[in-house]
């Protein structure tokens, strides 16, 4: 694989995605525990908004590693990995990504065991694991302007 610009485009989709996912968890009763778990659609929509901002979010990822490192990656733990060896990411904050590849993956794959009380624990304790991670791939982005197709 060759570097190519990283398209702007697919930066300012999956970061506005994140966001607008985020926020939709955040609309949530999450003050409550009770009044989230006493409607099943709460729990629905909390399952589906984490899981595809951490889609979104290693979406970008692999982009960045693909356009800007010209690394080929297939599974989501190797896109923290390269993003951490690239030291776009903390050493720390790749560990974390690979954690919330782990967690995605069980979303997907193990999507069972997933209990109602763990998606209410994570919306209300662990959703800035997710905004650290997109911040920083964005504060990357703004200082590495020259591997961009247009400015961000």
């Amino acid at each position: 694989m060759s570097p190519g610009p990283i398209e702007i485009r697919v930066v300012t989709q999956r970061l506005a995605l994140i966001d607008e996912l985020l926020d939709e968890i955040r609309a949530l009763p999450l003050e409550d525990r009770a009044a989230f778990l006493a409607d099943r659609r709460n729990i629905w929509a909390a399952e589906s908004c984490l899981r595809r901002s951490l889609e979104a979010l290693f979406d970008l990822g692999r982009h960045l590693v693909a356009k800007g490192l010209a690394k080929g990656v297939k599974e989501y733990k190797a896109i923290a990995s390269e993003l951490g060896n690239a030291g776009v990411l903390s050493a720390a904050q790749a560990e974390l990504l690979r954690q919330m590849a782990g967690y995605r993956n069980r979303m997907v794959h193990f999507y069972h065991e997933v209990t109602p009380a763990e998606l209410f624990e994570i919306c209300t304790g662990h959703l800035q694991s997710i905004v650290e991670i997109q911040n920083t791939l964005r504060s990357w982005l703004k200082a590495n302007p020259n591997r961009l197709d247009e400015e961000l």
